[in-house]
C-alpha cells in the first residue's frame, strides 16, 4: 500500500504565501490531501480550494481546547456536542477522521482516573461516529517540549483509552515527532499498535522542521514500515519549513513516497 500524504497547511504555509499557490503546488507534487486544525470563517473557501485541486481533507479538529479536554468530565457535554457537529461536517466533506484531545493533567486525578474519564467521554460519541463512519483520533503529543502538562503523551496511555472504548472508530493520532521526544522506538511501536492508529503526523526532531540531515528520524524507513502494515489512511506533514516551502513539499514527498 503506497503511503497517502497530506500537508497541515496552518503550520506549513508562510504568512506571505497565497494559499492557492500552496494547494496547487501540493497537488502538482502528488499530495493526496490537506488538513486543518479548526474551522474558521474561511472554512468553506478552504474546502472549495481543496476541491479545485482534487485534494481530499485528511483530518480536522473535532472539538475546542487542547489543554481543557476529555479528561475533565465537566467538559463531556460540551465536547459531545462539538464532536457530533464535527462528525456531520466530516461526512459532508468526506473527511475520514477528527482530532480529539485529552487535555492537561489535573491535580485531583490519577492516571487511571484520567484514562477512564477520556474513555467515557469518547464512549458517548462513539456510536454516532460508528453510524457515520468517521474516526475519532485521540492525539498523542509530547509534554516535554511543546505541550507541558498534556496527558495523552505516551502510546500506551492512548491505547489504554482505545481498549476501554472498544470501538472501531476510536483510534489514535500517532504524531511521530511528539512520540520520538517522549518514548522513541517509533517503528516497533507503530507495528505493534497499528490497529489503534487512525492518522499520522510527521516533523523533524529536534526543531519540528524539515526532514533534512540535521534531524534524527529516518522517515523513509518509518514510512516504509507504515506501508508494510497495510495502513490505508493518511500520513500528514505538520512541520514548519526552514526555507522554500515548495522545495520542502517536493523533498518531503520523495522521502515518504514509500510502499
Amino acid at each position: 500500500m503506497r503511503i497517502k500524504q497530506s500537508i497541515c497547511y496552518p503550520l506549513f504555509k508562510p504568512q506571505d504565501m497565497n494559499l492557492e499557490i500552496l494547494f496547487k503546488a501540493a497537488a502538482d507534487v502528488g499530495y493526496a490531501a490537506i488538513e486543518l486544525w479548526s474551522r474558521g470563517e474561511d472554512f468553506e473557501d478552504i474546502m472549495a480550494l481543496a476541491k479545485k485541486y482534487n485534494l481530499a481533507v485528511a483530518t480536522m479538529g473535532g472539538h475546542a481546547s487542547l489543554s481543557d479536554g476529555l479528561n475533565k468530565r465537566s467538559n463531556h457535554d460540551r465536547i459531545q456536542t462539538e464532536l457530533t457537529a464535527s462528525i456531520d461536517i466530516a461526512v459532508k466533506y468526506g473527511i475520514p477522521g477528527l482530532i480529539c484531545l485529552s487535555g492537561n493533567r489535573q491535580p485531583y486525578q490519577s492516571e487511571l482516573e484520567a484514562i477512564e474519564a477520556v474513555a467515557d467521554g469518547l464512549r458517548r460519541v462513539a456510536p454516532y461516529a460508528e453510524k457515520k463512519g468517521i474516526n475519532l483520533n485521540l492525539e498523542l503529543l509530547n509534554s516535554k517540549i511543546n505541550h507541558p502538562g498534556y496527558q495523552c503523551d505516551h502510546t500506551a496511555w492512548g491505547v489504554a483509552v482505545c481498549q476501554r472504548v472498544n470501538s472501531l472508530r476510536v483510534k489514535l493520532l500517532y504524531d511521530i515527532y511528539h512520540m520520538q521526544i517522549m518514548e522513541g522506538d517509533v517503528i516497533r511501536t507503530i507495528q505493534e499498535n497499528i490497529r489503534w492508529i487512525g492518522h499520522f503526523h510527521t516533523a523533524g526532531n529536534p526543531g519540528r522542521n524539515d526532514m533534512d540531515d540535521t534531524q534524527e528520524l529516518n522517515y523513509a524507513g518509518i514510512c516504509k514500515a507504515i506501508a508494510a502494515t497495510g495502513y490505508e489512511l493518511y500520513v500528514g506533514h505538520e512541520f514548519k519549513p526552514k526555507g522554500d516551502p515548495i522545495k520542502a513539499l517536493r523533498h518531503t514527498f520523495t522521502i515518504c513516497d514509500q510502499r
